[in-house]
């Protein structure tokens, strides 16, 4: 496959050329960042390990450059760091068991720009070539613009499909916001109860983003006993962990629906539960 920059990579750990551990994906993960796509497709990626008919294939789409970095990252320069995430996105991979991990290297600017093309571009070629059955991407009430230009991006590469080549599922998961504010009902929660030392191995190597100042695996572990444990106010708990996630699939089977009116949705049944719930103990 060529993708238009250059400098773009694929690591593919069971040796198979890219096109056909492409042709294998059952679920793809779509994130800004190296480290983004363990954080956020825990599930699809516990799914599919060790199993020979299911596959999980991780695209980041954005360069990695500007992340923070202190003790031993804090003199390193955005190309050293850049070279450093790289490296532990494929270690991800083969921990995690991953069909492929592709990274189209792109800077934040080009994302986040609609005017530029090519990142779309490569993420058509991906979707065509992978046909899976669900993608797992940012949801677009995440903080980080970038994140959030991923969102976008996703929605118009699976739009430019025909819909007969359309993943049946797009899940829009949490990074950089949690997903609790939504209602219960809006919630697609995630169980991610299994593999526990598997979760942490995957987070964990990481260490130019967790020893460079962020604990990053402490908060996403955390985060998914937290979601676990406040889920059911009236019941004991029935996952160890999950990961909550938006359910976007309106948007890709009906290509009219606007990515923020799909969000302002969410927001107004949240704030339509917690005014009905205040109301009902007003005098």
């Amino acid at each position: 496959m060529k993708f238009h920059l250059p400098t773009a990579q694929s690591f593919v750990p069971d040796g198979v050329p890219l096109e056909q551990a492409l042709a294998r994906t059952t679920y793809l993960g779509v994130s800004a960042h190296q480290d983004d796509i363990e954080i956020m497709a825990a599930k699809p990626i516990l799914e599919c390990y060790a199993q020979p008919d299911r596959w999980f294939t991780g695209v980041v789409v954005g360069d990695g450059r500007g992340s923070p970095r202190a003790d031993l990252y804090a003199d390193y320069s955005d190309d050293a760091m850049q070279a450093v995430r790289i490296t532990e996105q494929k270690k991800a991979a083969y921990v995690g068991d991953y069909s492929a991990i592709v990274m189209l290297d792109y800077p934040s600017k080009a994302i986040k720009s609609p005017a530029d093309p090519n990142p779309l571009a490569d993420l058509v070629q991906i979707l065509k070539a992978a046909r899976p059955e669900a993608v797992y991407t940012h949801n677009p009430a995440d903080k980080h613009d970038t994140h959030v230009a991923v969102v976008l991006r996703v929605v118009d590469a699976i739009r430019a499909l025909p819909a007969d080549q359309r993943p049946k599922h797009l899940y829009g998961c949490e990074v950089w916001r949690d997903l609790d504010w939504m209602t219960d009902e809006d919630k697609v929660p995630l169980d991610v109860s299994s593999h526990e030392n598997l979760q942490a191995a995957l987070l964990g190597v990481y260490d130019s983003q967790i020893a460079g100042g962020k604990r990053y695996d402490l908060a996403t572990m955390g985060r998914r006993k937290a979601n676990a444990t406040y889920f059911a106010s009236h019941g004991v708990d029935t996952a160890a962990g999950l990961n909550f996630a938006m359910d976007l699939t309106p948007l890709i089977q009906d290509d009219s629906l606007d990515v923020l009116a799909v969000v302002k949705g969410f927001i107004e049944r949240f704030t339509q539960e917690v005014a009905k719930r205040i109301g009902s103990m007003t005098a």
